[in-house]
């Protein structure tokens, strides 16, 4: 019974990519800028290989021949450096140009008829801070009952409502409405209910946090898989990425812990297919908040569960670990993303089973993953204008 489990260490980039300065990054490194930071210590995955990368500078390598994983650094071929267009060319999906932001709000093409819609008005209408634009116009938000509509530098529509003003199941039907609204030249990868509660001066956010994403425009991986018979379980944010396509079983996750604990239950669990994990917490704790210590106090965590994940594999289980862009803490030009490289590291739990671990180089695309976890299967990627081998086709034939 063959397992794969993918777990995307979301925005934990590894340096700059030759282009990076054509989206505004100039000598960006997540990995370099957490490293720096006296709470990082990541013993395991020194020891899957994650320092004898390409390009990684930071840390002891193992040596050739010495690390427990295959490695390589990955190049985003899409253009962009967004959640959504990473996860979706990791599982085969190429975009040749960048979904909408909005650094300057929504225009009025797109708010005149989500307010006619909604039958409300807008606040804010600018990138904002998640946490910051509750405490600036949540208490208007609670006198006039207006959404507070914000952005990012993501591609994101964000709706914010208090949940004794907006019932939560009626915030969904507004994101509903803009979703349907925001296509064409405004299709954002996108539309977050943020519902929140509490008084003034104490609004928190609550964990009912949804997305609605635009359907992946090309057959993925998770389709394939699907349509071969196997399972695709969705682990955090994944569901929400893919608009639930290709998706068998999901379950959403508060962040990093809960994506971790129940990535655990998933190894206790007899399936066969894919268990695809998403670990949102470095990007939207740390990354974009530019903690470069927190950023790596988590990573750290994340290290020390790893002999448990280990210890749970079975013996046809590949564990993958990856990221979908970079999110450089110390970067202080912007808090957005960073157009940067990503790890890959895949272990398996018994040595020489199905490959042995070597050093992969630099991959051209993120959609090598994708056709990885097919190959693993014995499954042909079908990904449209992309055609990347999995690695094991690399070196020498499929997987026994």
């Amino acid at each position: 019974m063959k397992r794969v489990f993918l777990i995307v260490l979301d925005s934990f980039g590894i340096g700059e990519m030759e282009d990076a300065a054509s989206y505004g990054d100039v000598d960006v490194n997540t990995i370099r800028s957490v490293a720096a930071s006296p709470f990082f210590h990541v013993p395991n995955m020194r020891e899957l290989g994650l320092f004898d990368i390409q390009g990684v500078t930071v840390g002891k390598p193992m040596g050739p021949g010495k690390h427990k994983a295959s490695v390589a650094r990955v190049r985003e071929a899409s253009k962009g450096k967004d959640t959504t267009i990473g996860h979706w060319e990791i599982a085969g999906v190429y975009s040749p140009k960048p979904l909408p932001v909005y650094p300057q709000g929504f225009p009025e093409e797109v708010l005149e008829p989500f307010r006619q819609q909604t039958g409300r008005g807008v606040l804010c209408n600018k990138p904002y801070s998640g946490t910051e634009v509750i405490r600036d116009y949540g208490e208007e938000h609670l006198r006039t009952g207006d959404l507070i509509v914000y952005t990012s530098a993501d591609s994101v529509f964000q709706i914010a409502a208090h949940e004794e003003v907006v019932p939560v199941e009626q915030l969904y039907r507004y994101c509903q409405a803009a979703r349907q609204i925001l296509q064409g030249k405004h299709s954002v990868g996108r539309v977050i209910a943020r519902p929140f509660t509490g008084e003034a001066g104490a609004f928190e956010r609550t964990p009912r946090r949804h997305d609605f994403s635009m359907e992946p425009p090309g057959v993925t991986m998770l389709d394939q898989l699907k349509e071969a018979g196997k399972d695709v379980i969705a682990v955090g944010k994944i569901k929400d990425i893919f608009a639930g396509k290709g998706i068998t079983e999901s379950v959403s996750t508060s962040g990093n812990e809960e994506g971790i604990r129940r990535t655990m239950e998933y190894l206790g669990r007899d399936f066969e297919g894919l268990c695809f994990v998403n670990l949102v917490d470095f990007d939207m704790l740390y990354g974009h908040r530019r903690d470069v210590d927190g950023y790596a106090r988590a990573l750290s965590h994340f290290d020390e569960k790893l002999p448990e994940i280990l210890g749970k594999m079975r013996q046809d289980d590949l564990l993958m670990i990856t990221a979908d862009h970079g999110c450089d803490p110390a970067y202080g030009a912007t808090t957005d993303h960073t157009r940067e490289y990503t790890p890959f590291l895949m272990y398996e739990k018994e040595y020489g089973r199905h490959f042995i671990p070597e050093n992969l180089g630099t991959l051209d695309t993120f959609a090598k993953i994708g056709a990885t976890v097919l190959q693993y299967f014995g499954i042909a990627p079908d990904f449209g204008n992309m055609a990347p081998a999995g690695v094991f086709t690399d070196r020498g034939g499929t997987p026994t």
